[in-house]
């Protein structure tokens, strides 16, 4: 990490408010001297990519919504604050650090889409970060930001699936958090179908069917949608210039990161450094390096990136980087596995983590995840066969077939990497010659308190049919969408 590094979009001051903001509102100013095209050209020189996993480029995702606007419906702005990858704790904490930055930055998003609402969508569980966000609402309408473009909150519910884009805008209309299929973009929030489209406006889902598909003939809008701490980047940006945020990080992801660690570490914290910085370096600024007499055997980016072993650790952290090394960056959500952590317990909590979460619109993405999570806690209890090894490789090659998300797909990332990174560990509880050992916990963070992350105790009761009965349902998420609907 260079020396001098100033954060950008994450203030240490819990207590900020609009009035003492450092610059509110200088880049919604600036932004009104430009037009679409330029605020474009600009987010694009300066390579902002998006900061909720992907990192998709900024500037290409503005540009395919401007392109598809329609002259009936203005599009919406959509922030998505529905934080809910395991290990990740940054959105939250950049709401209630600097909730200003987040809602300028979509604001400035809105003149360029030409946009007539923002919504910034969160879970009604984030009580600290719904309290912040309706105080900086109503405190940006008091400042005039909002005089054109109105910007309202939307709390939905705490599913990990409420965070995937399509999930949540489904949400917003109104629907369970069933991913859909949506390429390129999705239309909505508001949906209205063509009358020649054959499309059933009773429908349960905005895909005018009764599960997520493909969209229909609409003449609704694209909606922008974008993540947190993305948005909390543009005000910099139109404010400093493209040269100015290409001053830290690297050439193909330049900028700042706000990384979360936790796991085997001294203590466990969100911090913000500069894109390119050594993952060893991240671990030992934010979270105090390893345990004192442990060493660091792998790091693991969320549920949704293979694992890193501990050769890996001086990968600097970029897109490309962590591409390159086998990996991903995600959402920047480090957690770290020491000497004394089993990894076949990580990939059995892991599996059951994204089995229970899936909404059961895919068979083999519900019924293979179940199937691999109860091999998987076998094989770390020591207790596998070997069919139960060969029905272990059947099952993760099935699982993602015919999925309309990525969450089956991350089963085989991450599941696939311990397999092919830990094969001694593997074989060690296959042949049961080591103590069996129970699933690692794997569960969204919902607070940081003292140096150490607080887990969601719900998921520890949550059933595949997302209830918290004493005994599930049988049934899936999907299969139930009557109560859905009767609930809605």
């Amino acid at each position: 990490m260079s020396t001098g590094f100033r954060s950008r979009v994450l203030p240490v001051d819990e207590r900020l408010r609009l009035a003492d903001a450092a610059g509110a509102g200088e880049g919604l100013r600036a932004a009104q001297a430009l037009d679409p095209g330029a605020l474009t050209d600009l987010i694009e020189a300066a390579g902002l990519r998006g900061r909720g996993g992907a990192g998709f480029p900024v500037a290409r995702k503005w540009r395919t919504v401007t392109a598809n606007r329609t002259p009936l419906l203005p599009a919406t702005v959509v922030v998505n604050a529905a934080e809910g990858e395991p290990g990740s704790f940054k959105d939250r904490s950049i709401i209630r650090r600097d909730p200003y930055r987040v809602i300028e930055g979509a604001l400035i998003a809105a003149r360029v889409v030409g946009a007539d609402s923002v919504i910034v969508a969160t879970k009604a569980s984030f009580s600290r970060e719904v309290e912040r966000l309706r105080s900086a609402i109503a405190e940006a309408d008091a400042a005039g930001w909002t005089a054109e473009v109105p910007v309202t909150l939307v709390t939905g519910p705490g599913e990990y699936l409420y965070g995937e884009e399509t999930a949540l805008l489904e949400v917003i209309d109104g629907r369970p958090p069933f991913p859909r299929i949506a390429p390129p973009y999705r239309e909505g929030v508001d949906e209205i179908f063509d009358d020649t489209s054959g499309a059933d406006s009773d429908s349960s889902s905005a895909a005018g069917v009764e599960m997520a598909g493909p969209t229909g003939e609409t003449v609704a809008p694209p909606t922008l949608a974008g993540n947190t701490e993305t948005f909390a980047n543009v005000p910099g940006i139109v404010r400093h210039g493209a040269d100015w945020f290409r001053e830290v990080g690297t050439s193909d992801s330049p900028g700042s990161v706000v990384c979360t660690v936790s796991g085997a570490t001294v203590r466990h914290g969100v911090g913000e450094v500069e894109l390119g910085t050594p993952l060893r370096d991240v671990i030992d600024a934010v979270g105090g390096g390893a345990r004192p007499g442990h060493e660091i055997v792998a790091v693991m980016s969320g549920v949704a990136n293979p694992l890193l072993p501990a050769g890996a650790l001086d990968t600097p952290v970029s897109y490309e980087a962590m591409r390159a090394a086998g990996s991903g960056l995600g959402a920047a959500g480090f957690i770290v596995f020491d000497d004394a952590d089993d990894l076949v317990g990580v990939a059995a909590g892991v599996a059951h983590f994204l089995a229970v979460e899936s909404c059961g619109q895919c068979a083999h993405c519900k019924d293979d995840g179940l199937a691999l999570a109860a091999l998987l806690t076998g094989l770390a209890g020591s207790r596998a066969t070997r069919h139960d090894t060969d029905e272990l490789a059947a099952h993760l090659d099935a699982v993602a077939d015919g999925a309309r998300c990525n969450l089956a797909t991350q089963q085989q990332l991450v599941v696939g990497s311990v397999l092919q990174l830990f094969p001694d560990v593997v074989r060690a509880h296959a042949e049961r010659t080591v103590a069996g050992v129970d699933p690692y916990p794997i569960a969204p963070i919902t607070d940081l308190v003292d140096g150490r992350v607080v887990l969601d105790p719900e998921q520890a009761t949550k059933q595949p049919d997302w209830s918290h009965d004493a005994v599930g349902s049988g049934q899936w998420p999907a299969d139930r969408l009557d109560d859905h609907r009767k609930r809605g």
